[in-house]
């Protein structure tokens, strides 16, 4: 059986980190930081996720407020919000919660947020200083997973690994990220079109699975002893579940947990690690760690 990286321990860890470096932040004089959250519409799992990260800043020391408007907005209301938390310095990371309604572009509203702001780590200037290896906000999920394979002591210099996905959120960036220096991984990324994926996935040192598709990655997709990160979260129906649904990964967890050397839960594993790794780029945010032009 493989080990189990336990993502809730580490992103505890990840998290008492961050709080005691709030409160020697705010005993060194300065306001707790504070990052403002965008919610736009009903969305019940939009909604449970804004809340998750919310309570999450709250016990950390952090102060956060839900922007929360109605459907109807226009792209122009909501990017004038954007630009009043922009110029307001009481505001240290702005976050849009995603997907918004589909007469709003995502892109553009992103794009709208300042660079230094940007705790998301979305922004075409963050995504390009991740290219180029340069310091800058990272998304908090490929981040969250390079700190679940530092903390558990897997090696990545010299390593082969495989990212099935190509998401401008998680695949792409993490590929970056692996590639940079003192990580040193070589890497592959698939996606949906790739001819003979299972090919490439069995030639995988770590085998990072992003593609949105339950239980998608099957035991012979995996080489002997991989690490296996499942970055995938989705609900399938479970008559014998109280609310009538599960939630499962991209990876069939139990057959390939029986070939892996290394493999992360879902739920417990890759979740926990990208809230807390949203509330130390909003606490670097504060800091002004990253220097913008």
């Amino acid at each position: 059986m493989a080990q189990i990286i336990d993502g809730k321990a580490i992103a505890a860890q990840v998290r008492a980190e961050v709080k005691a470096e709030v409160e020697a932040w705010v005993q060194a004089g300065h306001r707790p930081p504070y990052l403002a959250v965008i919610l736009v519409g009903d969305n019940p799992a939009s909604a449970s996720y804004v809340r998750g990260k919310t309570k999450a800043a709250a016990e950390v020391g952090i102060a956060s407020d839900t922007l929360h408007f109605d459907t109807s907005i226009s792209e122009a209301e909501l990017l004038a919000e954007i630009a009043r938390l922009n110029d307001d310095e009481g505001v240290d990371g702005i976050l849009v919660q995603l997907p918004l309604p589909d007469h709003i572009d995502s892109g553009r509203v992103l794009n709208a947020i300042r660079p230094d702001k940007d705790v998301d780590g979305f922004h075409p200037i963050n995504a390009g200083r991740l290219l180029l290896g340069e310091p800058g906000f990272v998304p908090a999920t490929p981040a969250g997973i390079l700190e679940l394979l530092r903390r558990s002591g897997i090696e990545t210099t010299g390593k082969h690994a495989v990212v099935v996905g190509r998401s401008n959120i998680v695949g792409r960036p993490l590929a970056a990220l692996l590639l940079h220096r003192g990580i040193d991984a070589t890497v592959t990324v698939c996606h949906s079109r790739t001819r003979d994926l299972a090919a490439l996935t069995r030639t995988a040192d770590i085998l990072v699975a992003a593609i949105g598709r339950p239980r998608y990655i099957t035991a012979d997709m995996v080489r002997e002893g991989a690490v296996v990160i499942d970055v995938g979260i989705n609900r399938v129906d479970d008559p014998s579940h109280p609310r009538g649904y599960r939630l499962v990964g991209d990876v069939d967890f139990e057959a390939v947990a029986e070939k892996a050397g290394w493999i992360t839960p879902v739920p417990g594993g890759v979740g926990p690690m990208t809230i807390a790794l949203l509330l130390r780029n909003t606490l670097y945010a504060a800091q002004r760690r990253y220097a913008y032009p």
